[in-house]
């Protein structure tokens, strides 16, 4: 296994995952036009708002939100990009819709990440905890994570608090920021 780039992955491995990011992003340019604009939902009163309170000609901020748009699709590749990082890593796996992003083959880790664009409402907070806590409860070794990728600081905690007015803690549940 080569490790020129980092050494905790191959570098073909390394390698295929920018090839898939750079497909995705060639596929987000061309997947959104001015053409293609109009037949995707659009909030007009925004953007209504948007062009008189800023001062932005039609064919400007129809322009900006098509990079807006594109921009969003490519949040969602680099999602995937650290997935497929991560599961690149010996022992470990991509979930692939399975309900987690990365879990460890012997089921002693499961994560679920989100980089610093992914927001979350207390109900989906609430939802991860709980999908993270029944993880935990169907294996007895694992430890159980949101990781957030990019955050304003690095720590690493169990993820306790009250969330929609219900107190939540787990022992083997943590909370996880990476810078």
């Amino acid at each position: 296994m080569a490790h020129k780039y980092v050494n905790f992955i191959s570098d073909e491995h390394l390698l295929n995952c920018i090839g898939n990011l750079h497909k995705a992003y060639l596929k987000a340019k061309n997947n959104v036009s001015k053409k293609s604009f109009y037949t995707n939902k659009v909030d007009s009163i925004k953007l209504t708002f948007d062009a008189k309170f800023n001062d932005i000609n039609e064919d400007d901020l129809i322009q900006s939100e098509i990079l807006r748009q594109i921009d969003k699709s490519i949040n969602n590749s680099i999602g995937t990009f650290h997935e497929q990082i991560l599961g690149g890593i010996e022992g470990y796996e991509v979930g692939n819709l399975s309900g987690f992003d990365i879990r460890a083959v012997d089921n002693t880790l499961f994560a679920d990440i989100k980089n610093k664009h992914n927001t979350m409402n207390s109900s989906s907070a609430e939802a991860l905890f709980q999908k993270l806590a029944r993880y935990a409860d169907d294996h007895k070794k694992a430890k159980c994570y949101w990781v957030q990728i990019l955050a304003k600081g690095s720590f690493n905690e169990h993820w306790k608090g009250e969330i929609n007015g219900k107190e939540y803690g787990y022992r083997r549940v943590y909370h996880m920021n990476i810078v």
